[in-house]
Order: C-alpha cells, then structure tokens, then sequence
C-alpha cells in the first residue's frame, strides 16, 4: 500500500526492496522558502542495520501489512530459540535470540504475548508496558546507606537482573517497565 511520505509517522513499518523499516525517527523540514524535507531514520527488522533516508514530500512508500497474533511463549530450545505457539491455530514457531534482544528478560514460561507477523513470518515481540516479576536474589542492605534513591541489584525469575530500592528482598513480587527495565513498586498478593 502507497502512502506519501508526509503521512509517514514514527512507528510505521516500510516495505523497500525486500526489507522491512521500522520508522524510528521522523523530522519535517521547511527551510525558508524551499521545498519541505522529510528525513527518517529506519531500522531494519531482518538485519537490525539503521539508516537514514531523505524524502521529499511528494514520495510515495510502501507500507507493509503488519498482523499482530496473541501467542503464548512455551520455552527455550537447547539452541537458544524461543518456541511460541498461536493461541488461536495451536501453530508453534521460533524466534532466534538475536532477533528478539533482551525482551525475553522479561517474559516467564506460560505467558501470553502478542508476536507480529508480515505475511507468515514472525518479525518481532510486542510486550505490555509493565510486567510482574518475582526477585530470586537481592544484594544485602548496606546499614546506614540511606541516602535519597540508592539501588542494588537483583536477579528476577527470569534471569533479569535490575536494580532495586533496598528494602526490596528475595521473593518480593515487583513490577517492572518493560521499556527501561526500572522499577515500579512491590505488588501485592
């Protein structure tokens, strides 16, 4: 589908020459009295390679069809890759560590999350803003280190490590961002 590049926003996924951009950043330029600029910065969702494109305001790009399926994550392979499975087909696929990043931190075994699809092939993990997350092993408390915002450090459930306020411990249920990986509170059970 044809879209012009003046109705381009950040978070649009191109379709060019077989590759698929992720819009990361936009700009729209009008320099004086000269024609508008619009400049992107996209990241490859096959090879993760970023780059930046000038275009003016009358291109036309292809938008790629993005389809997003809730799917529940299974378990590791031996090999690295993560199984799925599509809650709605039963179909289990795989996505390769290097293709998904650190986002599987902060995801446990059993939980369902939304994978996006571009025709048949999986490109990628959507998870919610934040997620609950049990502490196995927090540092100790220093006595008299109290001042204003100090953190430890501490591995979750899932291998994570983040860093805490003191008076977190083990086996504590916290919440956690998924966009930085910061603390959000203690949940109760």
């Amino acid at each position: 589908m044809g879209v012009r590049s003046v109705d381009l926003r950040k978070g649009t996924v191109l379709e060019k020459d077989g590759d698929l951009l992720l819009i990361t950043e936009y700009t729209h330029k009008t320099p004086g009295n000269l024609r508008a600029i619009i400049q992107i910065k996209t990241k490859s969702l096959v090879t993760g390679q970023s780059n930046t494109m000038r275009l003016a305001s009358g291109d036309v790009m292809d938008v790629a069809f993005l389809d997003r399926r809730k799917s529940e994550y299974l378990y590791r392979e031996s090999n690295g890759d993560y199984v799925f499975m599509n809650s709605e087909d039963y179909e289990q696929f795989a996505l390769s560590n290097e293709f998904i990043g650190d986002k599987m931190g902060y995801v446990k075994e059993n939980t369902e999350v939304e994978v996006t699809f571009h025709e048949t092939r999986p490109i990628g993990v959507a998870l919610p803003n934040t997620v609950n997350l049990r502490v196995v092993d927090a540092e100790q408390a220093v006595k008299g280190n109290t001042a204003t915002n100090v953190k430890k450090g501490a591995t979750l459930e899932t291998g994570l490590e983040v860093k805490v306020p003191l008076h977190v411990v083990a086996g504590d249920l916290i919440k956690i961002s998924t966009e930085n990986g910061d603390f959000q509170g203690r949940v109760k059970e």
